[in-house]
């Protein structure tokens, strides 16, 4: 069946949808549904053709994405994240990845009979781990936090210096028997570092100075640096052949560790763009791939995967990081991930093409060996590397956290309840005394501004999940949810609601603020008033015969419930939007005052009162 062009291009844009969310759901990396999509959809069903669909377009498009999604995860790398780990992360990019291209051309120039030439373009193709891989894995397998970072740096870096060494031994194999060709295809190597340094530095200082001095007005920022990311692409890969990769890569670590620079919303647009790019590149890959290849390879190519597996990887970590402060369990670990991604899958695709032209005997064996080596290492390390993780005691625990904004009355009061029931706490506040009050009472805290940049580079959010804006500083708290909505999701990020007379126009848009906290009565004014009336947090079981709703029509009192824990201790908050429904063998914390008939006018008063200190600026960013 022949689809059309536009019906191909919906097809593979709603497959990759669904195989993005389906990760997500199962918390594995999304390559392998897509990669088995588009095998499905290519080579079996025949509802895809990608060399008709994309012509000679095809490859340079793959290289333009790649390139983009390289540039994305560089700007994420910054210098200060492995302070002590420098030298690991040098040894794993280059010894580690000479010993892996030496292991893996040995086994495939032994077992699969491939001819030298080839067998190191084949090796040098499976150097690569690449982040479209690594960071999905690492969101399921939740790793200590070194040992992520040091993933994350290796895969991205190693990637075009993985592509370099596919065009060093590609120009071997095409200059077989040549004099001088071993020179020749060493001085290409060095040559394509060289220019893409050069152009990727260039570059970045440019970019940067363009966007710190405000000379691009803000809704062209990421355009900007999107035309100069492909702009520097094309021209370092016209002066030298896969240079490409090495100038974005370097343009991303410049501007990431530039201050003064900020490339928080470059990011975010191209972390988006990013998820499309890939998803639509692993379908159209896998369906140039002929299925009847891939299962013609044989136990050979097995035990090749194995060699992979079982020995390049650990040997090339064993040697990376002898002398490393890294102890045997997160060693173990590093030497089990280590996945390929895109870049072996589009590189491979690329020289494939070229030595078929050029009646290179073996040369089509070279793209169904590498998925097949994709396939297997992202399989494998999909399903074992977090039970794995657990057994080493090296996976961090379940974000089980909050980050509290404020470290007020109000937030040291819900803060203590929590981690009194062995939920961890954060307070975060720029007002010392707050700060010092919160330490006394024996919860930990980070003294400065939620949102600044200090922040952005010293705040520790491993274990933390959650955020609960409990300033008296409304503006706070929403900028404070937009800014940690990206990390902790956006179900997850929380505010106290905005009691306003200002008309509508005048507020800030209710999805920037995330879910209001407990009910849109309980303002800060009204929960600092309980407080210093008395009120405190208490939690209760419900049970068959004392249900939620007797809970909550206890006389003589008032009942502000705050959150609901379930049998498997999983916290639940009560906002205005949703309300958690507790039954028999849940639990409910919430802020009780007792006698409050009593005391309704001075609670009155007192609330008025706290509105004025909160009006004051009680809690300075």
């Amino acid at each position: 069946m022949e689809l059309s062009a536009p019906f191909q291009l919906a097809l593979i844009t709603v497959v990759a949808f669904l195989c993005q969310w389906a990760s997500w759901r199962i918390k594995l990396p999304a390559i392998l549904p897509l990669l088995i999509s588009g095998l499905l959809l290519g080579s079996v069903a025949g509802l895809i053709q990608p060399r008709e669909l994309f012509g000679d377009l095809l490859l340079p498009g793959v290289s333009l994405a790649v390139s983009i999604i390289l540039f994305e995860g560089a700007l994420t790398l910054r210098f200060d994240e492995i302070r002590g780990l420098e030298k690991t992360v040098r040894r794993l990019v280059i010894w580690g990845a000479l010993i892996t291209w030496g292991v893996v051309t040995l086994a495939a120039w032994g077992l699969l009979k491939l001819p030298l030439g080839l067998a190191l373009l084949f090796g040098a193709l499976v150097v690569v781990t690449g982040p479209t891989v690594i960071v999905p894995l690492l969101r399921s397998v939740r790793p200590k936090a070194n040992i992520a970072r040091l993933l994350r740096w290796e895969g991205i870096v190693i990637d075009p210096l993985g592509a370099i060494l596919a065009v060093l031994a590609y120009e071997l194999v095409v200059a077989t028997g040549q004099q001088g060709a071993l020179l020749h295809g060493l001085w290409l190597f060095f040559q394509a570092i060289a220019v893409g340094a050069v152009i990727g530095t260039v570059v970045a200082f440019i970019l940067s100075a363009l966007l710190s001095r405000h000379l691009v007005p803000e809704y062209l920022r990421s355009f900007l640096v999107l035309s100069a990311v492909i702009g520097e692409f094309v021209l370092a890969n016209g002066l030298s052949e896969e240079s490409g990769l090495v100038a974005v890569t370097v343009t991303g670590i410049v501007m990431a560790n530039r201050k003064g620079v900020r490339t928080d919303d470059i990011l975010h647009f191209k972390e988006n763009l990013s998820v499309m790019l890939i998803s639509g590149l692993f379908i159209v890959l896998a369906a140039r791939l002929e299925m009847d290849q891939l299962l013609s390879l044989g136990a050979s190519a097995l035990l090749v995967l194995a060699i992979v597996q079982l020995v390049a990887r650990p040997l090339s970590v064993w040697v990376a990081t002898l002398g490393s402060s890294l102890n045997w369990r997160e060693k173990a670990l590093l030497a089990w991930i280590a996945p390929r991604g895109i870049v072996a899958a589009a590189v491979s695709a690329l020289f494939a093409q070229r030595l078929e032209e050029s009646g290179v005997a073996g040369a089509d064996l070279l793209v169904p060996l590498t998925f097949m080596i994709i396939i297997g290492t992202v399989a494998l390390q999909s399903v074992t590397a977090r039970p794995l993780a657990q057994l080493l005691k090296v996976a961090e625990p379940g974000p089980r956290g909050f980050l509290l904004i404020g470290a007020n009355p109000v937030s040291r009061a819900i803060g203590k309840a929590l981690q009194q029931n062995n939920f961890p706490v954060l307070l975060i506040d720029s007002n010392w005394e707050s700060i010092r009050s919160a330490r006394m009472e024996g919860l930990s805290t980070f003294y400065g501004n939620p949102v600044s940049s200090h922040a952005d580079q010293h705040l520790d959010l491993v274990g933390y999940g959650k955020l609960l804006g409990l300033s008296p500083r409304r503006e706070l708290n929403t900028v404070a949810t937009m800014r940690y909505r990206l990390e902790f999701g956006e179900p997850n990020v929380y505010s106290l609601p905005w009691v306003s007379e200002k008309e509508d126009k005048h507020e800030v848009a209710a999805h920037h603020r995330g879910a209001t906290l407990f009910s849109n009565e309980a303002s800060y004014a009204r929960l600092a008033s309980l407080i210093s009336q008395g009120a405190d947090i208490r939690r209760t079981r419900i049970t068959e015969e004392f249900s939620f709703k007797a809970y909550l029509a206890v006389e003589d009192r008032q009942v502000w419930p705050l959150f609901a824990i379930d049998p498997r201790d999983r916290i639940h908050v009560f906002t205005a939007e949703a309300q958690p429904e507790p039954r028999p063998g849940w639990s409910v914390m919430a802020l009780i005052k007792d006698d409050a008939k009593e005391e309704r006018v001075s609670e009155k008063a007192s609330e008025k009162a706290s509105e004025k200190g909160a009006g004051k600026g009680t809690d300075r960013g």
